[in-house]
Order: C-alpha cells, then structure tokens, then sequence
C-alpha cells in the first residue's frame, strides 16, 4: 500500500489528501490521553471517510479504488474503536452524574456512540468485502469487537444502587436509598458477606423492598441521584410522600417491650421537651464534622430555651454534656440496636422519642443518621459550612428541613426556631 501511496495517486487530490489525513490520525494515537488530542483525532478521521468516500465515487483505475477502500476500513476501523473508549469514558461519568436527568441523558448519548461504533464496523465490513484481502478481514474483526463492546457497555449498564451493609459507610445512606426506592421503584443491591447483610435485608423486607433486590454488581448508579429523587417526591404531594415513609420505615407493630423499656430508663424522668444535637466524628469528609466549641454554644441554646438536649451520635466529650441533658450518643453501638431489626429499631427510637417523650426537633451537621426521622416529620435543622447542593433540595419540599448556613447571624436564627419549637 505504500508503493500505491507514492505512485498511483498523484493523479487524485481528495485521494492524496485522505491518505494524508489518515497518516496523521494515526500518528496521534500514542498521544490521545494528552488534552485535546483526542478531539483532532476524531475529527480527521470524520474528514478522512468525507474525503474517501467522495474520491472513490470519482476514482476510475482498480488500483486507485482499491486504496481508497483500503483507506476506509482502516478510517471505520479506527472510529469504531474510538467510539468504544468514547462509550466507556462518558459511561463512567454519566453513573456519577449528580441527577437521575443527567444519567439518563448521559446513557442515552452513550447509546449513540455505541451506535457510531456499529455503523462503523459495517462500514469497514462493507469494503473489506470488496477489497477481500486477510489484511482488510483483520481490520474489519477489530471494527466488530469494538462496535460488540461499546454495545455491551449499554447492554451491561448496572441501574441497581447499593445499599451499604458495611459500617464503614454512612448508615443513614439506606434512609435516602429506601425512600428513593419507594418514590422511584429503584432497583437495590447489597454486596454479599457486608458486616450488616442480614440487617439490610431484614430492614428492605420489611419497608416492603425484597422485590427491588438485585444480584450484586459492580459499578452501581450514583447516590447522588436519591434527594433529587426524594425531593421531586415531596414536591410533588409531600404529605403522601411522609405518610409512605412512615408506613414503610415504621411498620404497623408497636416497638419491642425491650426498646420501650431502654428509653424509659434513659429518658423516661425528664418529662421537658427535647432537642436531639447529633454528633459527628468520622474519618470521612472530616470538614463536615462536629465541631466542640460549636456543640457547646448550642447546647446552650436550648437549655436557654428551656428544652433539653439529647446528645446522639458519635462520643461527645462528658464536660460539654449539661445535668439537664440526656446522653445517648454511641448508643446505636448497642446490642439493641445491631440485631436483625437495628434499622427499624433506631426509627422507632426516634419515633418514641417524639411521639411519647416530648422530642420536638433535631440539629446536626451534615450527617445522613439525622435524614431517616427528618424524612417521617421530625423538624429539622442542618449546619453546613456552604450551601449543600444535594440536601438544599429538600429544603421547601420536606416539611421542616432548613438549612442552615454558617453565616454571621446564624446562631439567633437556630435561637428563633427553637422557640418555634418549644412553642
């Protein structure tokens, strides 16, 4: 073919310049990873079929056809490997894109690279048909696999979330992925041998979720997609959106003699209304942990409101813990709340709290533990450091979910609600 390039096509302009085009695209794919590259790379060889396929309706000798076809399968050849990368590069971000709009739109341009990589290989088997030569059948075969593989990446797409069973990831996680299950009929998987498995499972049988379960997969949907989920749930009638929640989350069996017996020895003598300040110390996203000093000032706050504090979560130091306050902070370590139903019996928790124990709201930083009761009624004030992309969509949809951001004034406007509450 290179003798052909020298000698036989000095007689056609488009030929010379789609070989030319097709060297140089070649050239570049040692270096497609580097910016931009990969751009000029797609659009030479876009320019490389224009201008073979125009040459060859003008071609008249054999040999000159023969090289124009040569020139395209190697051009289809290579688009359809592209558009396989192409496909798995815009997969992997369209999993994690922050809405169930975006991933959809994503897919569904990977769906159209795919179909780009197919149209490519037919193109390549096309003029390997005609051209019949073992050099064009191999170049044809790659355009297959790669047009089979970026169809498979559409075919093997995983739409499943996984529900984290392990107590390295964010309990309050199964709160989002739960309710979103329930608004959305998402599909739900558990990785097999996590610490909680039985737990998780128990806890989606029982919210009425078996059915969603799927075999374990790797590369799930994105989290990211459930409060936008959750949100357009409640927007759209949050009352039956709560009431669904409830239903699901709390069951209709009362708590266990045991659970109503531990609350009744840790909170039963204070009969005043309640506050929870949930505490967070964890290793991830360490920014968005409790901060002490802050602690401090709102648990004075709501002592000076006359409610008392209920400290839950991670350990909180003894000496920021006023006499007036009930400690449960690490109780969810507890054998209670760790069997087969520790889901369930931490919503009961709170719920007993609330309904028999004068619980009127909670405050925390951005810790998803506080979302479960905030999803089934339970007032609501988060602090964060900046506006939450995520979580502000629930602000104005779930009923008595604010946020609040650490901005001068903000502590009198946690004053000004706790007296809402308290009233």
């Amino acid at each position: 073919m290179t003798r052909l390039l020298t000698n036989e096509t000095d007689g056609g302009e488009l030929t010379r310049k789609a070989v030319t085009l097709l060297a140089e695209a070649t050239a570049l794919q040692g270096t497609l990873h580097l910016p931009g590259v990969r751009d000029d790379y797609r659009s030479r060889l876009e320019q490389v079929v224009l201008l073979a396929t125009q040459a060859l309706d003008n071609a008249g000798e054999s040999r000159e056809v023969a090289l124009l076809q040569w020139v395209l399968i190697q051009a289809f050849a290579a688009r359809a490997e592209d558009a396989r990368y192409g496909a798995g590069q815009l997969s992997r971000g369209s999993q994690r894109a922050p809405t169930l709009e975006d991933c959809e739109d994503g897919w569904q341009r990977v769906e159209q690279i795919a179909g780009t990589a197919e149209e490519a290989a037919l193109g390549a088997a096309g003029f390997t048909r005609l051209l019949d030569t073992a050099k064009a059948r191999a170049m044809a075969r790659r355009a297959e696999v790669a047009a089979k593989a970026a169809r498979n990446i559409v075919l093997e797409r995983n739409r499943a979330y996984t529900f984290h069973a392990d107590p390295g990831f964010s309990f309050g996680e199964g709160w989002y992925l739960a309710a979103a299950a329930l608004f959305a009929g998402l599909s739900i998987q558990i990785r097999p041998g996590a610490a909680q498995e039985v737990q998780a499972r128990r806890f989606l049988f029982d919210a009425g979720l078996d059915g969603a379960l799927r075999p374990y997969r790797s590369r799930p949907a994105s989290p990211k997609h459930l409060t936008h989920i959750i949100a357009e749930a409640f927007r759209a009638d949050a009352q039956k959106a709560q009431c669904t929640l409830r239903a699901a989350f709390l069951g209709d069996e009362s708590p266990s003699a045991a659970l109503l017996s531990w609350i009744d020895g840790k909170v039963g003598g204070k009969p005043e209304q309640k506050v929870l300040l949930w505490v967070r110390t964890g290793d991830h996203h360490v920014q968005r942990n409790t901060c002490f000093d802050e602690l401090r000032q709102l648990s004075e706050l709501v002592v000076n409101a006359g409610l008392t504090p209920i400290f839950f979560g991670d350990k909180v130091p003894l000496e920021l813990v006023p006499p007036s306050a009930v400690n449960l902070a690490l109780c969810w370590k507890e054998t209670l709340f760790q069997g087969p139903e520790m889901r369930r019996a931490q919503l009961q928790l709170f719920e007993e709290l609330r309904c028999r124990h004068g619980l009127v709201g909670q405050i925390g930083v951005t810790t998803a533990g506080m979302d479960g009761p905030a999803l089934m009624g339970l007032p609501t004030l988060y602090l964060t450091q900046e506006r939450n992309v995520r979580l502000g969509r629930w602000v104005g949809a779930v009923p008595g979910y604010q946020e609040v951001v650490r901005e001068p004034g903000y502590l009198e406007i946690i004053r000004t609600t706790l007296h809402q509450w308290q009233q």
